[in-house]
């Protein structure tokens, strides 16, 4: 009896801790209310999906660069918000691969009408790609992406510098190739040559830097970007840490306290769903890439789409077929559009003339992207 009271005991005690748990990591989410409200006034112009997409997922990754609150000591006004970093992520419906496609922040795109926080609204007209959050925040980033690439958005996830920061050293940090010296007081940067395991602020300044890296151009960062979040998803795989309940918890901590989402994707539930299917998906089948673009013709400072690979790049996510990549700066192979249930489209950085040499697909394929695969190691590479 007294043994099976200790036990009802550790039952119910056990209970109680796991439902303040749920409830404590339920709570911690923000829910964007105001933008699914826009949006659902929208609905009847926003597209459909596609019958060959049915159960696939596409989430919009917005990097949020307000300076309110935490993230008033990175300078610039208070208030202000714009996206430098966007990131469409396409779920398979069969969840066993996933696409993840940067879109250049100075891209030239049409932005349509959308509803400002005081409540007016902007004129449509041809802007850079983040001017589009800035006017009207997600929702109208989330307008402007579905437009362009004629894709649904189903859920958007939005994360600024603070949540970044939290989300990374909730992982122990990620390890990086860094190819020289880096010393950037803005970025708040100070790295030796070689691999370097990076933590919250050093990661926030790497992901964020353009000057002291490479080219000092937006490409480069956005590739940056990609590689990180490849290392990223490597470390969580090979240390199990959605499978290890003591590793788990505090990075469910910092996920649900550090973004802010959809109502869709605002529990606990929904949000566990999303890594359970993201687990199944080998590194191998992670794509990264970069939207095909090149200098504006108008304007060298401002990017412009590549045609026709951004189309059929879109078009292979809209269909839920799989997208191919190669290394970026290799180059094409004569036959690099050769399978009907390839995507592809031109290089994500590079010359006008790479890119559309890139391009050239074969009947009834279409050309492998410039990218990377989430299971390759940068650092490997050098």
């Amino acid at each position: 009896m007294i043994t099976a009271g200790a036990v009802a005991f550790l039952l119910v005690a056990s209970g109680a801790l796991l439902w303040i748990a749920y409830r404590k990591l339920d709570g911690n989410i923000r829910t964007d209310s105001a933008t699914d409200r826009l949006l659902a006034k929208l609905e009847a112009d926003r597209p459909s999906r596609t019958a060959g997409a049915k159960g696939a997922e596409n989430i919009l990754l917005i990097g949020s660069d307000d300076r309110s609150g935490a993230n008033g000591s990175y300078g610039g006004e208070a208030g202000t918000q714009r996206s430098d970093t966007t990131i469409l992520l396409h779920l398979s419906a069969d969840r066993r691969h996933a696409t993840a496609v940067s879109v250049p922040r100075d891209v030239m795109v049409t932005v349509p009408a959308c509803e400002k926080p005081d409540g007016t609204r902007s004129k449509p007209g041809l802007e850079q790609f983040n001017a589009a959050f800035e006017t009207g925040g997600p929702a109208c980033s989330i307008r402007t992406v579905e437009q362009l690439s004629g894709i649904r958005i189903d859920h958007y996830v939005i994360l600024d510098f603070s949540g970044f920061k939290t989300m990374v050293d909730a992982i122990g940090g990620v390890e990086v190739c860094v190819p020289q010296p880096v010393h950037d007081k803005d970025a708040k940067l100070d790295l030796a040559a070689g691999r370097q395991t990076l933590h919250g602020e050093q990661a926030l300044g790497y992901v964020r830097a353009r000057e002291t890296l490479g080219d000092g151009s937006d490409t480069q960062r956005m590739g940056r970007q990609q590689q990180f979040l490849a290392a990223l998803v490597r470390k969580v795989e090979s240390q199990g840490v959605l499978l290890n309940p003591t590793r788990l918890w505090p990075v469910l901590n910092a996920a649900t306290s550090s973004v802010r989402a959809d109502g869709g994707l605002s529990s606990l539930g929904a949000l566990y769903d999303l890594t359970q299917d993201l687990r199944g998906v080998p590194a191998a089948d992670v794509v990264l890439l970069t939207a095909p673009r090149r200098p504006y013709r108008y304007d060298s400072d401002r990017d412009e789409f590549v045609q026709p690979q951004t189309t059929q790049l879109f078009t292979a996510l809209r269909d839920d077929r799989a997208v191919a990549v190669r290394p970026p700066g290799s180059a094409p192979s004569p036959s690099a559009g050769a399978g009907p249930g390839d995507a592809g489209a031109g290089p994500g950085a590079g010359s006008a003339e790479a890119a559309i040499a890139a391009a050239s697909p074969s009947a009834g394929g279409s050309p492998t992207f410039e990218g990377r695969t989430a299971d390759v190691d940068a650092c490997a590479q050098h």
